[in-house]
């Protein structure tokens, strides 16, 4: 690959819509650029399950043309985009990573997609997951594992497996992933890129694939938080076939990364995002806090309430609701199931109703109580994104080995989980590497709607490191 491919393919979303609107790269290399890292490097990490080459060409040469023609670009006009393979297109295979929707064809496209689409980006296909979003280390039986471009053995995080290690490799500049417990934020730090969970219903989930009523949130995986900020500014805001998704407007999420974080308040909740964390996350992540206190930011160790219960509503809520979607498939097709996600779906039935209720109604409450005691008095809650260093694949594989990793299984998501019960937005953002040259990453949470707080200070960071800048060597 030449010089100048591989430098286009390294451009940001924001580096390649800028490039392509002041006319220093047309959208055709920019889309060149990737497909001929993709076929150099994905036959290595296994990130990609539909790649539509030519409708990407053809739509950047279309994008070329009208800018030739005098019209204005969108702000992600050119930007080469794939995204996990649960975001409907209406006419395209959506496999869900399953073997059950091997051949399912949407009738519909994604509202978020549509945005994308309005805004000029290209999508040149599908990528890798863990079978219907839910598996936390990125596995899959039926098209393979997908694998850590900065180490082959080593686990990319899940649900949005293809997501976090191709944004990684470089293959793309954007894809967007799911977040049910944490499947944007694992691939993101595990990986070594960033990625943001919205505000629960801040972003319409219309035409995507459902796991969890309750807790599913749409977002990307980018380079940077301006990547991000640039990307949740064009999908979020109200749909009208989404009753679900919030009313309330959608700001300039990137006019908002000023850099100046003088005085804003960080809170880090000792107990539950500590216990038994491995020595060089600690040490990584308290040296990504000291970046953010040269920045003036003020940081202090506070309690929290108590997340263990947190945990066990989580898993109610996602088992029970995961059931009701995937009951006709269950009876008809059990076989066609991984066996972990077979279990896992089975063992929805076996929960009472009324502990799913239960798991309902206790959302406000632990909400309120944990913005009083653990963000009373703060802007933001940071805590790794991961308690352990990354674990291999085999050591997370539960379909050959359950006994032996499902405990490190659960270990991967239990910093995600609670923001998903909570609610609340989240970005992570890589922040250093361990002692295996594996990506460390670093939490922002805020209040409700504070997307653009959480990603302020991400970019904050950023701007006084090059972690995300960094390029895994294929």
């Amino acid at each position: 690959m030449s010089a100048i491919l591989d430098d286009l393919a390294l451009l940001s979303v924001t580096g390649a819509a800028d490039a392509f609107a002041k006319g220093e790269a047309k959208a055709e290399a920019l889309v060149s650029a990737c497909l001929a890292r993709i076929d150099a490097h994905d036959v290595k990490v296994n990130s990609v399950i539909r790649l539509d080459r030519e409708a990407a060409l053809e739509a950047a040469q279309a994008l070329d043309k009208a800018r030739a023609a005098g019209e204005k670009p969108g702000p992600l006009a050119g930007v080469p985009m794939m995204h996990k393979d649960m975001y409907y297109r209406a006419g395209k295979v959506s496999t869900c990573g399953s073997k059950i929707r091997r051949d399912f064809k949407p009738s519909v496209t994604a509202t978020v997609l549509q945005r994308l689409d309005a805004a000029g980006a290209i999508d040149m296909g599908t990528l890798n997951m863990a079978e219907f979003a839910q598996n936390p280390t990125g596995h899959n039986a039926h098209y393979g594992d997908c694998h850590n471009p900065w180490s082959l053995p080593y686990c990319t995080g899940g649900s949005s497996s293809g997501s976090g290690a191709g944004v990684a490799a470089r293959f793309f500049a954007c894809a967007l992933g799911s977040d049910t417990g944490g499947s944007i934020r694992l691939p993101a730090g595990i990986c070594g890129v960033t990625g943001i969970k919205g505000t629960q219903t801040r972003v319409p989930r219309t035409g995507v694939m459902p796991l969890s009523f309750s807790m599913d949130n749409v977002g990307p995986l980018t380079r940077t938080a301006r990547d991000a900020a640039r990307v949740m500014t064009v999908i979020s805001g109200a749909d009208g076939t989404d009753q679900t998704a919030a009313p309330e407007s959608v700001p300039d999420y990137e006019a908002a990364l000023t850099g100046d974080i003088s005085g804003l308040r960080i809170a880090v909740p000792r107990e539950w995002f500590f216990y038994k964390a491995d020595d060089i996350v600690v040490k990584t992540f308290e040296a990504a806090l000291e970046v953010l206190k040269a920045r003036g930011a003020t940081v202090d160790y506070v309690s929290a309430p108590s997340l263990a219960a947190i945990g066990t509503y989580t898993a109610v809520i996602s088992r029970v609701e995961g059931a009701t979607i995937h009951a006709n498939w269950m009876r008809e097709h059990p076989g066609d199931y991984a066996i972990h996600l077979s279990g896992r779906l089975f063992g929805g039935y076996a929960i009472p109703g009324h502990y799913y209720l239960e798991a309902l109604s206790r959302r406000g409450p632990l909400l309120r109580q944990f913005c009083k005691e653990a963000m009373a008095d703060y802007d933001i809650v940071a805590t790794p994104t991961l308690r352990m260093r990354v674990p291999t694949l085999a050591e997370t594989d539960i379909d050959k080995d359950a006994e032996a990793n499902w405990a490190r299984h659960m270990v991967v998501s239990a910093n995600t989980r609670p923001f998903n019960y909570l609610g609340l937005p989240t970005v992570s953002i890589p922040v250093g590497f361990d002692d295996r040259g594996l990506p460390v990453g670093m939490q922002l949470s805020a209040r409700p709607f504070g997307e653009a707080k959480a990603l302020k200070v991400a970019d904050a960071y950023q701007r006084d490191t090059d972690w995300h800048a960094r390029v895994p060597t294929l």
